[in-house]
C-alpha cells in the first residue's frame, strides 16, 4: 500500500488494486470546491490514467467528518461577470465529466455532509456508498444562495431519483439523510463509517468485474411498475413534461411571487435537459449559473450566508478571548408553549438535561406533553428512531419545586409578562441555586434591566428571547444590560448555538430590537386598514414584497391582545411615532384575540385559518370601516416596510445593535424580512440613504411624524456613508433624547 499527494488530493494505492483518492483541503475544517479544484482533479486522474495497477477508484474525504460542503462561496462572490461565472460552471462540469468518463469505476464513499458541489462530485461517480452517521446529509442547497448547481447537478439528479423528488430537492435546497437517499436511489449502500471505505472498494471492484464500468443507462434510476410508467410519462413525453413543469411553475410562483429568479431558472434548465438531452442541459445550466451568480438577489443571499458564518464564531462580546462556562443542566421556568419549546430544543438538539418547572402538576404535565408531542412527530416522520426518542424524552423531567433547580448552571424563565412575577421566580432561583447561576428571561417586552433590579447578582441576569414556535424559528435574541458579565453573555450565546439557533446579541431597551421594529410595521398596517383598505389587500401587498405572511395575519398569530398590551408601553417610551390608529380597542372589547381564540381578522376552523383564508368581514363594521379604498400594492408595502426599516435605523443609532450585520440577521430570521433584500440595513445601502430619507419625508409630510427619518439616516444622506462596507457608519452616536 503506497500513498502519493497532490496538495488537497492524495492517492492511496491498496493491494487489491483500488486506488483511494482522499480530498483534504489544507488548513480548513471542511472541504470546499475552490477555483483550483478542476485542475487538481484533472492532474490526479491523469496521473493514474495509464497505471495498470488501478482496477477501480474510491473517492472520499480526508476530513474526520464531512465529505465536501459545497463550493467556496467566497470564490463565487468574487466573480464579476456572468461570462466569468458561466465559464467557472463549464470548468466544473468538465471535471465531473472526467470522473464519469474514467476508464475504471469510481465510487464515492460519503461520510458527513455532501452538499452542493460535494453532491455533484458524488453523482458524477459511478456509484455511491454513504455512512449511516447522523451527520451524513446529501443535498443541493444552491437555491438558498440565489444560484443553482453549476457542475451538472441539475442534470444528474433527475436521472438518478424520481423527477418530482429531484425538483423538490433542487427547488427547496432540502437535505436528506443516507437512509432516505438509498430509498430514493441516490446512494447504493448505507453502512457504518468504520467499514465505509472497504464496502466502497468492494463495490468498485464488483462494478469493474461486471462491466468494466457501468454505462449511463445502467446508472439511471431504477423504477418498477406504476412508478416507472409515471416517471416515463412525466419525463419522456412532451405532454407529460408540459404538465409537470407548468404545475411546478404555478406552485413555485405562488410561493416566490417572482422575487427569486433561481428556482425559475432551475425548472428551465431541468426541462431543457429532459427535452433536448444531457449536453444541452449542461450548457443551459452553465448560462443560467453565470447570470444568477451576478444577480442582486444572489449578492444579498450570499451576504446573509457570510453573516451567519461570522455569528457562528462570535462569542457575543467585544473581547474575543472571553470563554463560555460549561453548561451541564438547564432549568426551565414556565411549562407553556414557549417553555416546552425551549426545553425541547435544549434536550433534542443541545443534548442537555432540562428540569421543567411550573406552578402545579397540571402545568408541568402540559409542558411535558408538548415536548413529547414534538418528539413523537419526529418519530412519525422517521427523523429519529424510537430508541433515540426515548433517550431524548428522558432528558426532560418535570417539577413544581424550586429546590430541584439546584445544579442548573442556566435557568430560563418563560412565565407571564408580569414584572412582579418575574422578580418572584428570580428570587426563588437565586435562593435555590449557586451565587453564579445565570437567570435568563424570555420576556419579549419588559426591559432586562428592570428584571435585574430584583436580583442580588444583576451581573448574572440576561435576556434570551426565543421566537414562537421555538422548534421552528431559527433566531435567538440575547439581551444584555450594562451590568451583565461578559462570561454570562458568552455562556448563553454558546448555549443558543448548541440549541441550533442563529444568535444575535443586543443591548437592553424597551422592545429590544426585534419586538421594537415589528411594532411600527404592524402599526402602519393598522393605519392602512383604518383608511378603508381591505385586509387581504394589505397582507397580499407585503407577501408580494417578500414577507412570508402579511402583517394582519401576523397580528392574528401573535395575538391582538398581546399587541394591545405592548402598544401603550411602546407609546410611552418612544412617543408619537408609536401612536396607533383609534378604534382598535374595540377589538379587545369584542374579545378578538386572533388565532388563540379563533376570533380575529380572519375566520378559523379547528384553530387554523379557513382553507380559503377568508377574512371575517364583521370586523369592518366593528371598527366602523367601509373597505372601499384602493391603494397601490407598492405604496402599502413601502409604508409598512419603511416603518420597520426606519425603526431599525433608530435602534442602530441608539446603540441597541452591535452591528448592522446583527440587525439584518435579526430581521430576516426573527421577523421574516425578505432575505433577497438583505435585511433592513442592506436594503438601505442598496436603495441609498438619500433616497430612503426622501421616501420617508414624503410620507411624513402626508401622514405625520411617525415617518420622520431616524437621525442616523439623515446623517448618512448628507455624508454618503453606508451601514456596510468600507465607508460604514458606526452604531451608536445618535442617542434618543430623553422625554421631558
Amino acid at each position: 500500500m503506497t500513498t502519493t499527494n497532490k496538495e488537497a488530493l492524495s492517492i492511496e494505492k491498496r493491494a487489491d488494486g483500488v486506488f483511494v483518492i482522499r480530498m483534504d483541503v489544507p488548513g480548513e475544517a471542511v472541504n470546499t470546491l475552490r477555483a483550483s479544484f478542476a485542475k487538481d482533479f484533472s492532474e490526479v486522474f491523469a496521473s493514474i490514467e495509464n497505471d495498470a495497477a488501478c482496477k477501480a477508484i474510491v473517492f472520499t474525504s480526508g476530513k474526520k467528518s464531512g465529505f465536501i460542503a459545497g463550493a467556496d462561496i467566497a470564490m463565487l462572490e468574487a466573480v464579476k461577470t456572468d461570462t466569468e461565472a458561466a465559464e467557472l460552471a463549464r470548468t466544473g462540469q468538465k471535471a465531473m465529466d472526467r470522473i464519469e468518463a474514467f476508464r475504471v469505476p469510481v465510487v464515492a464513499a460519503i461520510h458527513g455532509a455532501a452538499l452542493g458541489g460535494g453532491l455533484e462530485v458524488a453523482m458524477a461517480c459511478h456509484a455511491r456508498v454513504a455512512s449511516d452517521d447522523k451527520k451524513t446529509k446529501l443535498g443541493l442547497p444552491e437555491v438558498m444562495l440565489g444560484v443553482l448547481p453549476g457542475a451538472g447537478g441539475t442534470q444528474r439528479l433527475p436521472r438518478l431519483v424520481p423527477i418530482q423528488t429531484a425538483l423538490d430537492m433542487l427547488l427547496t435546497g432540502k437535505q436528506i439523510d443516507a437512509k432516505k437517499a438509498k430509498k430514493l436511489g441516490l446512494v447504493d449502500e448505507v453502512v457504518p463509517n468504520a467499514i465505509l471505505i472497504d464496502v466502497a472498494a468492494k463495490l468498485a471492484l464488483e462494478l469493474a468485474q461486471k462491466h468494466g464500468k457501468p454505462g449511463k443507462k445502467e446508472r439511471e434510476k431504477k423504477l418498477e411498475g406504476f412508478d416507472a410508467v409515471q416517471e416515463a410519462a412525466l419525463t419522456k413525453t412532451p405532454l407529460g413534461r408540459k404538465f409537470l413543469f407548468d404545475q411546478a411553475r404555478k406552485q413555485l410562483l405562488a410561493k416566490s411571487r417572482g422575487n427569486y429568479p433561481s428556482p425559475e431558472r432551475i425548472l428551465e434548465v431541468v426541462e431543457k435537459g429532459l427535452s433536448e438531452g444531457f449536453e444541452a442541459g449542461l450548457e443551459a445550466e452553465a448560462r443560467a449559473f453565470g447570470e444568477l451568480v451576478v444577480s442582486p438577489q444572489a449578492a444579498q443571499l450570499m451576504t446573509i450566508f457570510f453573516a451567519q458564518n461570522a455569528l457562528k464564531k462570535d462569542n457575543g462580546v467585544s473581547d474575543a478571548s472571553v470563554k463560555p462556562r460549561e453548561v451541564t443542566r438547564v432549568g426551565m421556568l414556565g411549562a407553556g408553549l414557549m417553555g416546552g419549546g425551549i426545553a425541547y430544543v435544549t434536550a433534542t438538539i443541545a443534548g442537555l438535561p432540562v428540569r421543567l418547572k411550573d406552578k402545579d402538576p397540571e402545568g408541568v404535565a402540559r409542558g411535558l406533553g408538548h415536548v413529547r408531542g414534538l418528539v413523537e412527530g419526529r418519530v412519525k416522520r422517521k427523523r429519529v428512531s424510537r430508541q433515540e426518542a426515548n433517550e431524548q424524552l428522558a432528558l426532560v423531567t418535570g417539577t413544581t419545586d424550586d429546590a430541584t433547580m439546584k445544579g442548573c448552571e442556566v435557568v430560563i424563565e418563560a412565565v407571564f409578562e408580569d414584572l412582579a412575577l418575574k422578580h418572584k421566580v428570580l428570587a426563588a432561583t437565586e435562593a435555590a441555586g449557586a451565587p453564579d447561576v445565570i437567570f435568563a428571561s424570555n420576556t419579549s417586552s419588559i426591559p432586562i434591566t428592570k428584571i435585574a433590579d430584583g436580583s442580588k447578582h444583576p451581573e448574572t441576569v440576561i435576556g434570551m428571547h426565543y421566537f414562537s414556535p421555538v422548534d421552528k424559528m431559527p433566531l435567538l435574541e440575547i439581551i444584555t444590560t450594562a451590568k451583565t458579565a461578559d462570561w454570562v453573555t458568552a455562556t448563553c450565546v454558546e448555549l443558543g448555538k448548541k440549541q441550533g439557533k442563529t444568535v444575535i446579541v443586543v443591548n437592553d431597551g424597551t422592545g429590544f430590537y426585534t419586538s421594537r421594529i415589528l411594532g411600527p410595521l404592524m402599526n402602519e398596517a393598522a393605519f392602512v386598514l383604518s383608511e378603508g383598505v381591505k385586509i387581504e389587500d394589505i397582507d397580499q401587498a407585503l407577501v408580494d414584497w417578500g414577507f412570508p405572511v402579511g402583517p394582519i395575519t401576523l397580528l392574528d398569530e401573535v395575538g391582538i391582545d398581546v399587541a394591545a398590551k405592548v402598544g401603550p408601553i411602546m407609546l410611552a417610551e418612544f412617543g408619537d411615532r408609536m401612536t396607533a390608529p383609534p378604534g382598535f380597542e374595540k377589538l379587545i372589547a369584542d374579545q378578538r384575540y386572533g388565532r388563540k381564540n379563533k376570533k380575529g381578522f380572519y375566520l378559523y376552523e379547528d384553530g387554523k385559518k379557513s382553507k380559503d383564508k377568508k377574512v371575517d368581514t364583521s370586523v369592518y363594521a366593528l371598527l366602523g370601516l367601509e373597505p372601499k379604498k384602493h391603494l397601490p400594492a407598492d405604496e402599502i408595502a413601502q409604508r409598512c416596510a419603511l416603518a420597520m426599516v426606519n425603526e431599525a435605523a433608530h435602534c442602530f443609532g441608539e446603540g441597541i445593535l452591535r452591528s448592522a450585520r446583527d440587525g439584518d440577521v435579526g430581521a430576516i430570521f426573527g421577523l421574516g424580512f425578505p432575505p433577497f433584500r438583505g435585511g433592513p440595513f442592506r436594503y438601505v445601502d442598496t436603495i441609498g440613504a438619500k433616497e430612503i430619507v426622501r421616501r420617508l419625508e414624503r410620507f411624513r409630510d402626508r401622514l405625520g411624524v411617525r415617518f420622520a427619518p431616524a437621525p442616523v439616516l439623515v446623517e448618512m444622506a448628507k455624508t454618503g456613508q453606508t451601514f456596510h462596507g468600507t465607508n460604514a457608519i458606526k452604531p451608536g452616536g445618535f442617542p434618543r433624547k430623553k422625554k421631558s
